[in-house]
């Protein structure tokens, strides 16, 4: 049985069998792991970041990310654990002296090798080009070779000399079972910081509690004994109110010494031994005096009416 023009299909055109797995090219996927940003898929530039499962980010499209986190991104699902600024690193790297880029190749007729890189492991001398593991520190951001570490083991960091423990260190690029981990521990550690933050509050409000309440209660101390100064302030202003007492208490005996006494009786003049001239100058003489019948029958403000 033949087609149009006598030509003969085989097996393989008629039976469509199971599709085959497409592989991924490893020097391709190299490539954009260690020269390219895992969120914007530029190339990587300074100020080079990386969070806490060993990703590599431009700072700069980190930072748009965290300001505009609108559910259209499609490239956001690799910066989801990023919460905030805090949660990457900015990394210390070495570059690679033997590294020229795209000084050379300015006509593009120039081979480029995939094998060289631009950062190299400052202790062994080993290219940043995914051939061989990475990691960085958390606590300085220095990268390393893991084969330096290995090999010259310390709890310093080699470049800048910061204490760093097991947990800080982080692997770079690594495999699924390596970002497992990492996830592990970085929930650990987020879980850890929440509990802080919840302790730290009710420790906070018992200070303030208890420094609102010595204010407003001072102890036994601060009403015994107070400073020097204010007591004798104190001392000098009972001085002078006693003082000012006593002046006024002898003023008033003073002045009250010309009166007679309270249980003496006053003196009238009508008993007095005085004329009866003077006398009558008086309204309490009985010249003074009128009777009903010469009184008036309203009531006057003169001082003979009585």
């Amino acid at each position: 049985m033949g087609c149009d023009g006598g030509t003969i299909p085989k097996r393989h055109e008629l039976v469509k069998g199971p599709k085959k797995v497409e592989k991924v090219d490893k020097d391709a996927e190299l490539v954009a792991q260690w020269n390219y940003c895992a969120l914007s898929q530029e190339i990587l530039r300074r100020p080079i970041v990386a969070c806490e499962l060993g990703r590599l980010y431009n700072k700069d499209a980190v930072i748009e990310f965290l300001l505009d986190k609108s559910s259209e991104k499609a490239l956001g699902k690799a910066a989801s654990h990023i919460k905030s600024i805090k949660n990457v690193t900015e990394l210390r790297l070495s570059d690679n002296p033997a590294w020229e880029g795209d000084k050379g190749n300015t006509k593009g007729d120039k081979h480029d090798d995939l094998q060289r890189a631009r950062f190299i492991c400052p202790v062994v001398g080993l290219e940043m080009n995914g051939r061989h593991r990475f990691c960085f520190l958390r606590c300085c951001g220095c990268v390393f070779s893991e084969r330096a570490l290995k090999e010259i083991k310390a709890e310093v960091c080699h470049t800048c000399g910061a204490a760093f423990q097991e947990d800080d260190v982080i692997v770079l690029n690594g495999t699924k079972e390596d970002v497992e981990v990492l996830k592990g521990r970085m929930e650990e550690r987020r879980l850890r910081a929440k509990l802080g933050k919840k302790a730290k509050k009710p420790k906070a409000a018992e200070s303030v509690s208890k420094s609102d309440v010595s204010e407003e209660t001072p102890g036994p101390s601060k009403i015994k004994t107070g400073k020097p100064e204010e007591t004798s302030l104190d001392s000098r202003e009972k001085k002078t109110n006693s003082a000012l007492k006593s002046a006024a208490a002898n003023g008033s005996s003073s002045g009250k010494a010309g009166k007679p006494p309270c249980g003496a009786t006053k003196r009238s003049i009508a008993d007095s031994e005085e004329s009866e001239a003077y006398k009558s100058l008086f309204t309490t003489h009985s010249s003074a005096k009128r009777s009903k019948e010469e009184s008036a029958h309203w009531v006057t403000h003169t001082s003979y009416c009585f």
